[in-house]
């Protein structure tokens, strides 16, 4: 019954992406395949940008670190909120850029803005790289996924493997109007899941209701509701927290698949409205977070302690075979969706501003070719960091979100001061890599600033590099000046 729901989902939700895919707009180039055709509204919109809040890093991952430590959870509601708000005046701004510009992907922004195609190269390289990562998040919880309905079996390099195929075939044919079908049916399929899950969950764990839940788990685990949780030495301070969602906050619209999303909206309006409605949505943590403190108090033990899979346990543990089905088939759509889409844009960065640059008489099928090709590779590489890998979810998103934070202050640069140029630009993001890279580096900021987001000190860096330097080239030329 499991592994039959599982494939019911999964691959009744694949026919009918492509099928929307193809009765809406055969994609035959590469503005076609990765931004829509600029025409979504209001509603498939809202399903590609702020159904972004239902994904494994939120769903499995916050729900295991409320498992693991409990009050730094918390993250998910600061964050969201506040990448809402931001996004309120950002994302429109990015949309008239796009549309003004015909831009494609994140790197046009930064070449056309700055004037420098070797900027655009070397964002989209930066952009990718941050893109591998979340990949990376994507296949390691469809592959916990895979294992749990298939059997354990299947060895977690199988299980990556074929997360990271199925993630291919979905977004290969039909572009970013399939994974807008299929964020729909996944957000619709977990609403109902959340809400059957918690309306069940005291019940399963001997409480009275809801709130007893919260109760219970405080008498047991004390301290788990209040910072640093139940894991003090692990730096998850309440100075960790602010820190985390602002540069979670600062970076949620500067990955490069948000672009093209903003890019794909058919109007201002459309996208103004998603921020609006965006921070009620996102109260929808408050039970994923009960769920993981249920999990927490029904004694669940995931295999090798896994902080990733202590959902994915507790339902297997305490629920009959459909529940489980349906969770399963949920959570494949969970990471299919957003993987596929990260993949996606990946694949257009590459074509457009890595190869482009050097052999600019690409036609546009050779185009759309090239960017699907590699989409393979970047498959392989994120498989490759998946296999080993035991950080949990969340702690591999803020990775992501500290190397995608490097290119934060160009983003707001570009709309806050007509003075920035790529020079400047490029040296705070090579600053801001030596600052969260370097080991030396690490060791002083945590000395300096204990328990501090290593990702927002790092863009904190690059931030102020960028902008001596700007000053200073400026100063230098009177030309650019002028020009800026």
């Amino acid at each position: 019954m499991i592994l039959g729901l599982t494939i019911a989902i999964v691959l009744g939700t694949m026919l009918g992406a492509l099928f929307y895919g193809y009765r809406k707009t055969r994609a035959r180039t590469v503005a076609e395949w990765a931004v829509g055709g600029r025409r979504f509204g209001t509603l498939i919109f809202w399903f590609l940008n702020a159904g972004e809040i239902y994904t494994t890093f939120a769903v499995l991952g916050i729900s295991g670190y409320a498992w693991a430590y409990g009050a730094p959870a918390y993250l998910a509601f600061t964050s969201v909120s506040l990448a809402a708000t931001l996004g309120y005046w950002l994302m429109p701004r990015i949309w008239q850029a796009g549309r003004e510009g015909g831009f494609i992907t994140q790197a046009d922004f930064f070449a056309a803005r700055y004037d420098a195609t070797w900027l655009g190269c070397l964002v989209g390289l930066a952009g990718i790289a941050a893109i591998v990562v979340y990949v990376q998040i994507q296949i390691t919880a469809l592959s916990l996924i895979l294992r749990l309905t298939l059997g354990t079996g299947v060895s977690p390099t199988m299980s990556a493997v074929l997360a990271a195929v199925i993630m291919l075939a979905f977004v290969y044919v039909a572009g970013l109007r399939s994974a807008a079908f299929a964020a729909g049916v996944k957000d619709i399929l977990m609403i109902v899941l959340v809400v059957g899950l918690s309306a069940t969950v005291a019940g399963k764990v001997g409480a009275s209701s809801i709130l007893d839940v919260f109760d219970r788990v405080q008498d047991q685990y004390p301290g788990i509701g209040v910072f640093p949780g139940l894991v003090p030495e692990a730096g998850l301070s309440v100075t960790w927290m602010m820190t985390a969602a602002v540069n979670v906050a600062l970076g949620t619209w500067i990955f490069p698949h948000m672009f093209q999303l903003c890019y794909a909206a058919g109007s201002r309006k459309a996208i103004r409205r998603n921020a609006v409605w965006q921070p009620l949505y996102s109260l929808s943590f408050f039970f994923i977070i009960l769920l993981g403190f249920g999990a927490l108090l029904a004694g669940v033990s995931p295999p090798d302690n896994d902080i990733n899979a202590a959902l994915l346990q507790f339902v297997s543990d305490s629920y009959p075979g459909w529940m489980i089905g349906l969770l399963a088939g949920t959570a494949c759509l969970l990471a299919l969706v957003p993987g596929s889409v990260l993949l996606l844009t990946a694949g257009s960065i590459f074509s457009r501003n890595v190869v482009m640059p050097f052999k600019p008489d690409l036609s546009d099928r050779a185009t759309l070719l090239l960017s699907r090709l590699s989409m393979v590779a970047f498959a392989v590489i994120a498989v490759w960091l998946t296999l080993g890998a035991t950080a949990s979810l969340v702690e591999i998103g803020l990775s992501a979100y500290a190397a995608i934070g490097m290119l934060t202050p160009g983003v707001f640069l570009a709309f806050l001061w007509p003075r920035a140029n790529a020079l400047g630009v490029a040296t705070g993001i090579g600053a801001g890599y030596l600052a969260l890279l370097l080991p030396a580096a690490r060791d002083m900021w945590a000395v300096a600033l204990p328990d501090w987001d290593i990702g927002l000190v790092a863009m904190g860096v690059n931030f102020i590099v960028a902008v001596i330097a700007v000053l200073l080239t400026t100063r230098a030329s009177p030309a650019v000046a002028a020009a800026a």
